[in-house]
């Protein structure tokens, strides 16, 4: 099944993913969404990585999930058809225990549109489920010009990252002599290389 990645070293930013995920969580599903009450908001969050380069910050949908745990009422919920965990705005509380257990910190709380007037609620990535059930990708991998976020089979990228790093270091090591020091210079070439591709 297809998910969102995060790809943080391709990630310039730019915060388009965040506009591109208010206008698709927004009542008219137009950047003139700002003018809405309440506001839309972003469910993904850009904030610096460890090299202060961006780093695009979104619910992992984890299985099992800590939120789903934790909330006292009931209002985190999982799917089993796009593997989603979801929050029903009206069983939620706002007693942020899903906040509180998430290891990502990427639940917010604040009015929705899709809650009872006035209610301040969690909210989280969402997987752009009524997107997907149009046939369309999530809002922010749609937006993302630079490949930072991507809408793949988390087994067919791994295969494809496995790849990329076995040509890198075959590329590096080039034609060394086999031998002791030529294994340590393999192993070498292959740590650099998997810093560059992190």
């Amino acid at each position: 099944m297809k998910k969102v990645l995060v790809h943080p070293e391709r990630c310039v930013g730019c915060m388009q993913c965040m506009v591109a995920c208010a206008v698709a969580h927004s009542q008219t599903k137009s950047l003139m969404a700002a003018l809405e009450s309440p506001t839309p908001r972003s469910r993904v969050h850009v904030g610096p990585g460890p090299a202060n380069e961006g780093f695009p910050n979104r619910c992992r949908h984890c299985d099992p999930a800590p939120c789903l745990g934790a909330c006292l009422p009931g209002a985190i919920y999982r799917t089993s058809e796009m593997e989603t965990v979801l929050i029903d705005p009206d069983k939620c509380i706002n007693c942020a225990s899903c906040a509180m257990a998430c290891p990502f910190g990427v639940l917010r709380f604040h009015e929705e549109y899709m809650a009872p007037p006035g209610k301040t609620v969690a909210v989280k990535c969402d997987n752009c489920v009524e997107r997907q059930s149009l046939g369309k990708i999530p809002a922010c991998v749609e937006t993302c010009m630079v490949g930072a976020l991507t809408f793949e089979d988390p087994e067919e990228a791994m295969r494809r990252k496995t790849s990329e790093v076995a040509k890198s270091v075959w590329t590096a090591a080039g034609d060394a002599p086999i031998g002791v020091s030529a294994n340590f210079d393999l192993l070498r070439a292959a740590k650099k290389a998997q810093l560059e591709l992190a």
